[in-house]
């Protein structure tokens, strides 16, 4: 399996991804004991969301 720059930039989007919807998960879940730790867990999700947008976008012009 060979990896180059794209690759390892869509690799690293997905997992940013799914760790940024964990959070997400995380704060909406626990938001009816914790808002104030909830709502920084979702800013933090969203915050990983906007990562990978960046690393999807650098795919293909680096």
């Amino acid at each position: 399996m060979s990896l180059n720059k794209n690759k390892i930039f869509g690799y690293t989007a997905l997992v940013i991804m799914v760790l940024g919807s964990a959070l997400l998960i995380i704060g909406i879940t626990m938001y009816s004991e914790y808002p104030d730790y909830a709502i920084v867990s979702c800013v933090a999700g969203v915050g990983f969301y906007a990562i990978a947008w960046a690393f999807n976008a650098l795919k293909g012009r680096i």
